[in-house]
């Protein structure tokens, strides 16, 4: 027996000097530099409106960055009438999945157009209009996400999906039509054959503001409330205060397509305290990586611990 006992201490101390024990997985870390680089690399595209040549420069930028990672990109096609003129403008929604295999999803999503002028400007209404928190900030922040995602263990095995819609605000006037790029995609998802289903959708827009607070918002307790709340409870276990469990704005966004057509259950995460909004100063210098890597410790947390 004392022989056996000995033998079996030498095993174990041969192991453990080989490596052979399994270490506990360490949860990847947001990387808040590398996040605010994207964020300036696609506000040097200056303006990306749908049909621009910044936003085909954008797309492109998009498709590189998700194929290195090798997550399988697909663009959604369809042609919108310009509000202006009624000539068809070429939009592309563009799909990043992850896991598509899985035919339990997770949408992930934002908008990726920029308007075409800041016409809340004072002094520049029809100026260049960057859009680095209204644009850059939830395509910079999924860029960095992606980045994580095939290290972290999602939650019950869901495959994910990062969805940009094109057409946010391709708007001129007051009546002129928003959220196209996410009707069509709603639409698609509801009329057309398909062998998934989305569970939960989460929607970013503008999420980095350097004096970040994000309030719940009141459609998203409306159509989505389980899920609405567990991501403000994800933020309360991370420790991240920036996320305020108090309703305060009613926002309408690309979220609406989603939960009214297609009825997936969608939260909007956003900053709507936000004072140049559709102005020429929505510029990098009032945008923080540290705000967008605050977001990412909550949903990296949501996504292992998804109710």
């Amino acid at each position: 027996m004392i022989r056996c006992l000995i033998l079996m201490m030498l095993i174990s101390v041969t192991s453990l000097a080989c490596g052979t024990t399994a270490e506990p997985k360490v949860t990847p870390v947001f990387n808040a530099e590398r996040s605010y680089g994207y964020l300036k690399k696609i506000c040097r595209l200056r303006s990306r409106m749908s049909g621009s040549p910044g936003m085909a420069e954008q797309q492109k930028m998009i498709s590189e960055h998700f194929r290195k990672l090798k997550a399988k990109v697909h663009f959604q096609t369809f042609d919108a009438p310009h509000p202006l003129t009624g000539n068809p403008v070429r939009m592309n929604n563009m799909i990043i999945s992850w896991y598509p295999e899985a035919k339990k999803r997770i949408l992930f999503a934002c908008h990726y157009d920029t308007r075409p002028y800041p016409d809340r400007d004072r002094t520049q209404p029809r100026g260049l209009f960057i859009g680095a928190n209204d644009g850059a900030s939830g395509v910079a922040f999924l860029m960095e996400l992606g980045n994580v995602i095939r290290d972290l263990k999602i939650s019950h095995g869901y495959g994910i999906d990062f969805v940009f819609f094109d057409g946010e605000e391709l708007v001129y006037r007051e009546n002129d039509p928003y959220f196209l790029g996410s009707k069509y995609f709603a639409n698609q998802y509801k009329t057309q054959a398909r062998d998934f289903e989305y569970v939960y959708g989460i929607l970013f827009d503008m999420i980095a503001d350097k004096n970040l607070m994000i309030y719940m918002e009141k459609n998203s307790i409306k159509y989505a409330p389980k899920l609405t709340r567990s991501i403000w409870q994800a933020a309360q276990k991370t420790g991240v205060r920036q996320f305020i469990p108090k309703v305060k704005f009613e926002i309408r966004d690309d979220h609406l397509p989603l939960n009214e057509i297609a009825h997936i259950p969608t939260c909007d995460i956003i900053d709507f305290d936000y004072p140049v909004w559709h102005t020429t100063r929505d510029i990098p210098r009032y945008c923080s990586g540290t705000s967008m890597a605050k977001v990412g410790k909550v949903i990296i947390y949501w996504l292992q611990n998804i109710p």
